[in-house]
């Protein structure tokens, strides 16, 4: 399945919480939203110089797919947890992937 619309945030944890977030974050793709087919990229990264600044990238089978799977109760469950973790708001943008390369 290829990729038609991808998604991307960053997030600032409360200081010394970074590990809980990436950890929240990687449980994305077995107990959260990320689980879903649709979801086909799922990449979590994190600053090298403020290990409590985190990267997520998502690339999505379409929209479409994306919005259904997070308009979902356990979607709105799984990134409620997000709140006690993060330091401000959030940085969000909407993408369109064209290609690369992933061997994690």
């Amino acid at each position: 399945m290829k990729a038609t619309y991808g998604f991307r945030a960053t997030m600032t944890a409360k200081p010394g919480k970074g590990d809980e977030l990436v950890d929240l974050l990687l449980s994305g793709p077995t107990e959260g939203p990320a689980a879903d087919d649709a979801c086909v990229v799922f990449l979590v990264t994190r600053s090298t110089s403020n290990p409590d600044v985190v990267h997520l990238v998502e690339g999505w089978a379409s929209e479409e797919a994306h919005q259904k799977v997070f308009e979902s109760e356990a979607a709105k469950a799984y990134t409620a947890r997000f709140g006690p973790l993060l330091d401000g708001e959030s940085q969000y943008g909407d993408e369109v992937p064209v290609g690369g390369k992933a061997n994690l």
